[in-house]
């Protein structure tokens, strides 16, 4: 009992002593307040097991009633890649999220696409790999929907591509600064 007791207060101080910080021992925060937009990648090929991961992580996205109105395209194919990526590397995957065309009351399907591309964004961040999300290119897809397996009824909302980082460009250090949070937030008390 008193062993039990011990490790309850123990738990409950580490817990305490890491709430208020900036930086925790959260894996999450930890991965999205570290995370950057990647433009280096190598051509280390990924693999299967990464991307299925990835896959789910965006299946498991919030979405407006559970409507889960998205579609997942996952591109390997170098040609297809270099039509929608300036760079494109050898290795890398790149994932176009579609959405349904049809419309619903109280749904908003771009909405919805993009907390699926952030899942799987952070999730691969998460397992160490380069992440970007292109919405540009989105309309270049859309006019070739058939080429680029976006099935009947969808339309492209973004794209995202994986690869591993190429670790030679320092390029977390030369990101873009975020805004300061008094910019951003307003708060009503």
């Amino acid at each position: 009992m008193k062993t039990n007791l011990s490790l309850f207060v123990i738990a409950m101080a580490l817990a305490f002593q890491t709430f208020g910080q900036k930086s925790s021992e959260n894996t999450v925060t930890e991965t999205i307040l570290s995370g950057y937009s990647v433009k280096a990648f190598s051509s280390e090929p990924l693999s299967e097991k990464a991307i299925d991961l990835i896959l789910e992580c965006g299946i498991k996205a919030p979405s407006a009633r559970n409507s889960q109105l998205w579609k997942f395209t996952v591109i390997y194919e170098e040609n297809l890649i270099s039509q929608i990526v300036r760079n494109p590397v050898p290795g890398n995957v790149l994932i176009i999220v579609s959405g349904s065309a049809s419309t619903q009351e109280g749904i908003n399907v771009d909405f919805d696409c993009a907390l699926a591309t952030e899942n799987m964004y952070v999730a691969a961040q998460s397992l160490g790999l380069g992440a970007h999300i292109y919405t540009g290119p989105v309309r270049n897809i859309n006019a070739k929907k058939q080429e680029f397996g976006i099935p009947e009824g969808y339309r492209a909302v973004s794209a995202l591509r994986i690869g591993h980082i190429d670790e030679k460009v320092d390029a977390a250090s030369s990101a873009s600064p975020r805004k300061e949070k008094e910019e951003i937030v307003n708060t009503l008390k």
